[in-house]
């Protein structure tokens, strides 16, 4: 039976207007000369069948393989895909991740665009793995993506975050405030800057501090979420006391693999992280084909 990606809700995201922009960009639709694909075309006789195995060459987090399963099916919808994991699998090397059959020049003509999906996906999957691994089992602390996303692939990469381990910081600008550094300089102060986003009816105030001064203030002005930024372990234990649960704590700044396990000993309820999506290296996933 065709594969059917309909179990695949992610909401904010047209999964076929995705699939289709990703494919015309490969094959240049609109471009003088463009809308094909010139190598499947003269090398692969139009009727021929091919079968494949997607297998992960590395030890990986899985994610994104059912929005790389539809780049095949968009190609051809008669093609016979089997998927052998689910997003979220921590595999080893040597997994065979999925079996298709189906037209060749459609096989071929979306490997690329469903390899460099899936490739990404898992990547940050399993970078954000990795720093879960390294908060602790011990800690109480969650670790957060940030909005430092590759332009358009936010709601993907978020939703790999998540099959990673981590929670989703705000989605955008709209749900949620965030008062940083430059924020503050043109209100004036900390305070000033939190008054005006909970006079203007924002009900989720998140408020940048760098110093234990501008926590007292931020409070009383009425943040609900303090971003505790580039502060030492030590200086962020101090910060947890001074907040004393009044406030949803977040350390950020600075983390890496080797820090990360004593910032979230501090007693922070949460981690944030840029470079789960802002550099994540791909996962080395392979496609093979074979003649029918």
């Amino acid at each position: 039976m065709p594969y059917s990606h309909h179990n695949f809700d992610l909401p904010g995201l047209d999964l076929g207007a995705f699939v289709d922009a990703v494919l015309n960009e490969d094959l240049g639709t609109g471009l003088p000369g463009g809308g094909r694909d010139v190598t499947a075309e003269s090398v692969i006789p139009a009727d021929a069948r091919f079968a494949g195995i997607m297998a992960s060459r590395d030890p990986i987090v899985v994610a994104g393989l059912p929005v790389a399963c539809a780049f095949f099916s968009a190609l051809d919808d008669g093609i016979e895909i089997e998927p052998l994991v689910q997003d979220g699998e921590q595999v080893p090397a040597g997994t065979t991740l999925l079996r298709l059959t189906g037209n060749a020049r459609a096989l071929l003509t979306a490997e690329r665009s469903a390899l460099n999906t899936v490739q990404h996906l898992s990547g940050v999957a399993t970078l954000t793995r990795r720093y879960v691994d390294a908060i602790g089992a011990g800690a109480r602390c969650t670790l957060l993506d940030t909005r430092k996303t590759i332009p358009g692939l936010r709601l993907l990469e978020k939703y790999a975050t998540r099959q990673g381990g981590a929670q989703n910081h705000r989605m955008g600008l709209w749900d949620a405030a965030m008062i940083k550094d430059n924020h503050i300089a043109v209100a004036g102060d900390v305070a000033e800057a939190v008054r005006r986003a909970r006079a203007a009816g924002i009900a989720r105030i998140i408020c940048e501090v760098d110093r234990l001064d501008q926590i007292e203030p931020a409070l009383a002005a009425g943040a609900d979420h303090l971003l505790l930024d580039n502060m030492a372990p030590d200086t962020l234990r101090q910060a947890v006391a001074l907040i004393a649960g009044r406030a949803v704590t977040e350390a950020s700044g600075g983390v890496t693999l080797d820090t990360i396990g004593a910032m979230a000993a501090s007693g922070v309820d949460h981690v944030s992280v840029g470079r789960l999506t802002q550099s994540a290296p791909a996962a080395d996933i392979g496609l093979d084909f074979t003649p029918l």
